[in-house]
């Protein structure tokens, strides 16, 4: 396959963090909480580093900027684990320092209009909220379809906080949205 990065990137800064490319299509979006209202330069530099261990394909900032720190052609080591790292783009979001670890609303909405790139270049028609770890897990897409998981089911954390958890259902429903209202 084929692989491209967003064309909504304001911001790169490449992490060692990552290992290579991809051995899974990408079927999957991950979003998570940065726990911090930090700039796109700002989660650069934290994966810029080697002894973290850590790093997502993308970042979202408080002003709404997006950051590529891992190509998508590449798997970002972000979601605790590695079988869900190899399908799905990972996504750091800027966020509130304390529970729920709400978003501001520019995020949110760069979040939708990312999930709806991401899943437009890799020719997905719809996004899809499950709710439910077991089921999501045992779910095979179809083709045309992409899903979204969370940080906390490979994890005890909270990423990506109550606030987005809350909202994965309409983030869904709104990236769905904007697919069908334009040629995938």
């Amino acid at each position: 396959m084929r692989y491209t990065n967003s064309p909504m990137i304001v911001y790169t800064k490449l992490s060692p963090n990552h290992s290579g490319r991809r051995t899974h299509s990408i079927d999957r979006i991950t979003p998570h909480c940065v726990v911090g209202q930090w700039t796109a330069e700002r989660i650069g530099n934290l994966f810029a580093e080697p002894s973290l261990e850590a790093s997502s394909n993308y970042g979202i900032d408080r002003n709404g900027r997006v950051g590529l720190y891992v190509e998508e052609k590449n798997r970002s080591w972000c979601s605790s684990s590695s079988a869900n790292d190899q399908r799905a783009i990972t996504i750091e979001c800027a966020s509130d320092t304390t529970e729920p670890y709400a978003f501001r609303d520019v995020v949110y909405q760069t979040l939708i209009r990312l999930c709806a790139d991401i899943c437009r270049r890799n020719r997905k028609k719809k996004l899809l909220w499950l709710g439910d770890r077991d089921k999501t897990l045992a779910y095979t897409p179809a083709p045309d379809e992409m899903i979204l998981t969370v940080h906390r089911w490979f994890e005890d954390k909270s990423c990506p906080g109550d606030w987005m958890y809350a909202r994965m259902g309409d983030l869904a429903d709104k990236v769905t949205a904007a697919l069908r209202s334009s040629s995938v």
